[in-house]
């Protein structure tokens, strides 16, 4: 038997308990009474004929029943929140809406962007700097950045660039560390790691680019590994040690000279990055020319 959908509070009040862990909280995120939180969920109870929460003297949480039913309900919850988040920004007059990788919009896109804002007369860009991939169908609002496989979730990809990596290193570190600028004494060095997660295990690392070298990796763990690659590139540039870095992202350190390239031996990426789009997005003049500069702007590259 198909069991009618709850009222639209209860499950607001119990997917807010659930995440937030309290009642009171919950009754702050949603301006109510904590009283109004516990009756809402009451109601909830009744209708799924299931208990949902459980109290442990004067704290109360999931049931274990409640727990997968409470995980989906966050999902909805969540697509719903930003669905409401890109309608806001599409009234808020902004032209072109941009979502990325973090580092891909910091030292790739930053760097170039004021070449495409001057001729657009004031155009209004917002960028958004998230490793979370957004829901495909949210791409009728924004372009996506991203890298490799995960483009292929989305309507309509174009590959920006493929990029190379070789090692670097401040000039003061290869200054106190002369032999740095020796490839073969690398492994020997103090080394910043970049690990992107479980999703991106073909990244490569300093490691891979010494076995490219036919040396060995290097004996000695990492002194610090770091999520993001701007992270890193800014340890490395604190005088840290040495670290595989993509070309793209290290260009504007390179030219600035905080950072010093140790080698013109590259390995590259594995795979390229990408912008993603609906034809949605088309409609706005203001994105057509985003996007026909963008490819350009990678195609210079």
């Amino acid at each position: 038997m198909k069991l009618p959908l709850p009222p639209l509070r209860a499950l607001q009040a119990f997917e807010s308990f659930g995440r937030l862990g309290s009642v009171t909280d919950a009754a702050k995120e949603l301006s109510v009474t904590p009283g109004a939180i516990s009756q809402q969920i009451k109601i909830l109870e009744t209708q799924l004929n299931i208990p949902l929460i459980v109290k442990d003297g004067r704290r109360a949480s999931l049931s274990q029943a409640a727990q997968s039913y409470h995980e989906l309900l966050s999902e909805g919850f969540g697509k719903l929140h930003r669905a409401q988040h890109l309608l806001s920004q599409r009234t808020a007059d902004i032209d072109v809406q941009i979502s990325g990788l973090p580092t891909l919009l910091l030292k790739w896109l930053n760097p170039r962007l004021h070449r495409f804002e001057p001729s657009q007369r004031g155009a209004s860009i917002r960028l958004e700097a998230t490793h979370v991939e957004p829901d495909p169908q949210f791409l009728n609002h924004m372009f996506r950045l991203t890298y490799g496989t995960a483009s292929e979730a989305f309507p309509h990809v174009r590959a920006l660039y493929q990029d190379e990596c070789f090692p670097v290193c401040s000039p003061k570190f290869l200054a106190d560390n002369p032999i740095a600028s020796d490839p073969a004494a690398l492994g020997s060095l103090p080394w910043i790691d970049i690990d992107w997660g479980p999703a991106y295990t073909s990244v490569p690392r300093l490691g891979d680019w010494l076995i490219a070298q036919g040396q060995t990796q290097s004996a000695t763990k990492p002194i610090s590994v770091h999520s993001l690659s701007s992270s890193a590139l800014e340890a490395v540039a604190s005088d840290q040690g040495i670290m595989l870095a993509q070309s793209s992202f290290a260009a504007t350190d390179l030219e600035l000279r905080r950072l010093v390239r140790l080698s013109d031996q590259t390995i590259p990426m594995p795979e390229p990055y990408f912008i993603c789009w609906s034809p949605l997005m088309l409609e706005n003049e203001t994105s057509r020319k985003f996007l026909n500069w963008i490819l350009a702007e990678a195609g210079n590259i």
